[in-house]
Formats: structure tokens, C-alpha cells, sequence
């Protein structure tokens, strides 16, 4: 249901397609006048409302040419189109679901003609009114924590630097018994053992802060379920999405009751301000359409 068109878009008679249908979401009472204006994925043309069953889907006539399989893969595969297509798409689900239970579809749900979209949707009909019915009344919040840049290395008792006036050689006089000059020899720290002493500290100091951060991660996943109805861990992100030195150690979103917006955002200040977290960042933003819910499955999976 949600590939893009294939290669040449034609129609069953064999014609070429100029258009295709293009849905963005399923609704159930949507005011068709709060999509007046939207520009959607094609500028000029209407995004309007498509009956099926008991629910309407929010859909949009687009260009055939510019969402066949071919052409859509190279447009997505450019970072900036990819950004102005989800935001399109976003923009005229938000519009929607402020009006009415709305659930999302992915990017790029395409079909042929609206026959065939409403044929489609209605095989999923009870399947999209049992999912409205569990994300009605509720937005999703996303949450990040990331290792924190720049902090001092803790090296702990094991190596305790130097002091201004600590000895840093041993001086053998010719009155020292020979059990005392053999001491001192033994004592004597070679260059390549320093190293590794340094080496295996900087390990050492390496595997704790990363202990250190996926305990705090689990800790702010666990207060957060409390706060949710439903929460899902995805995918992290790696350094090439969220920047140089920036480690993700959670990628998570949260299903909230409408009206919980104060204690999350109250548990997220005391996670911040907990000595668990004093090693980590945490990045917050929503409320959003409940995209990570929608896809009927387990709503506490992982992703």
C-alpha cells in the first residue's frame, strides 16, 4: 500500500497516467475546509477528502511523471527534497488532525486512481479504526539523549596525578645498601610501561562513560513508559545525521495522554538535573502526530 508507483505510470487501458492519488492520512469526521489552501505535494492542485467505508482519506491528485518508482527514488535520495516532501506531508496532516482522529500514512502512499486507493484503503478499514482508537486523544513525544561532548575524563583513585613536588626519579648514593639500590631499580618506570598504564586508564575511563550513558538512557526510558500509555525505542541515529561527537545512546518516542504535557516535561527536568544523567543531553520535541503508532503492531516493540 505505501510503495511508490511503478516505472511508467499507466493506466489499465494501457494510456499513460498523468496523475496519481496521492494519500496522506485516514480521518473520521474531517472538516473538508481545513484543507483549503494546502499546498501538499503538488502546488495547484486541491488536497481534498476521498470517502471510504465510514472514514474519509485525505489524498491529493499528483504529477504521475514526478512519483513513478524511478522518479521518486532520485528525489528522495536528495537530502533537500527528501526534508520539503516530509514537511509537505506533515504539514497537511497536522491540518487535519487538529480537527478530527486522524491517523497518518507514510510518506509516498500512492495509488493509481482514487478507485483504486478507496478499494485498498476499505481492506483496512477495521484495522485503521482499531488503531484511531487506541492514538485518539493522545500526541507523541520524541526523546533523545545523547553522550555529552567535552566533559573531563573521571580517572578515579587508580590515577591519581602526580604532585609539584612528588619525586619524579630515584637517586642512588654510594652508601645505599644493595638491597635498597635493587628496590629503587625495580621501582623505576620504563617509558613503554607508562604508556600502557595510560592506555589501559583511557580504556578504562572509556568503558565507564559509555556504561555510565547507556544506564542513564535506560533510566530516562523507564521514567518516561511510566509518564506513556505506549513507548517505542527506534532506530539511532549515527554521527553522519546528528553531528560530529554527538553518540545517541536513545532514540525514543512516547505516547501521552493529551493533557500529561506538564509531567513530561517535569520528569524530563528532574532526569536532566539527576547526578544518573550528569554525563548525557536530552533532547525533547513534540507534541506530535502519533506517527510511531500507528502501524497496529505492538505499541511497546522496539523498532
Amino acid at each position: 500500500m505505501t510503495r511508490p508507483l511503478p516505472g511508467a505510470v499507466v493506466t489499465p487501458g494501457g494510456l499513460p497516467a498523468t496523475t496519481a492519488t496521492y494519500v496522506f492520512a485516514v480521518c473520521h469526521g474531517c472538516d473538508p475546509a481545513v484543507l483549503t489552501g494546502l499546498t501538499g505535494q503538488a502546488a495547484g492542485a486541491p488536497v481534498r477528502l476521498l470517502r471510504f467505508g465510514s472514514l474519509e482519506a485525505v489524498v491529493q491528485d499528483v504529477p504521475a511523471e514526478m512519483f513513478g518508482e524511478e522518479a521518486l527514488r532520485e528525489r528522495l535520495a536528495n537530502r533537500a527534497e527528501l526534508e520539503h516532501c516530509a514537511r509537505a506531508h506533515h504539514a497537511v496532516v497536522a491540518a487535519a488532525a487538529g480537527r478530527a482522529p486522524t491517523l497518518p500514512l507514510p510518506l509516498a502512499t500512492l495509488y493509481l486512481s482514487d478507485e483504486r486507493a478507496r478499494a485498498a484503503l476499505c481492506e483496512d478499514e477495521g484495522r485503521f479504526r482499531s488503531v484511531m482508537g487506541r492514538i485518539a486523544g493522545r500526541v507523541e513525544w520524541g526523546v533523545k539523549v545523547y553522550a555529552a561532548p567535552g566533559l573531563p575524563e573521571r580517572t578515579g583513585p587508580r590515577a591519581a596525578a602526580p604532585t609539584a613536588t612528588a619525586p619524579t626519579t630515584t637517586t642512588l648514593t654510594a652508601a645505599a645498601p644493595p638491597e635498597t639500590a635493587s628496590s629503587a631499580r625495580t621501582n623505576t618506570r620504563r617509558p613503554g610501561h607508562a604508556y600502557l598504564d595510560r592506555a589501559r586508564g583511557a580504556r578504562r575511563a572509556r568503558e565507564e562513560r559509555q556504561e555510565a550513558g547507556l544506564n542513564a538512557a535506560a533510566s530516562v526510558d523507564r521514567a518516561l513508559r511510566d509518564i506513556a500509555v505506549a513507548g517505542r525505542r527506534l532506530r539511532s541515529h549515527d554521527t553522519g545525521v546528528t553531528g560530529a561527537g554527538r553518540v545517541q545512546l536513545l532514540n525514543a518516542a512516547y505516547l501521552v495522554d493529551e493533557g500529561r504535557e506538564a509531567d513530561l516535561t517535569r520528569a524530563v527536568e528532574q532526569l536532566r538535573t539527576s547526578p544518573g544523567c550528569a554525563r548525557v543531553e536530552l533532547e525533547v520535541t513534540g507534541p506530535w502526530v502519533p506517527y510511531s503508532f500507528v502501524d497496529g503492531g505492538d505499541p511497546d516493540a522496539d523498532q
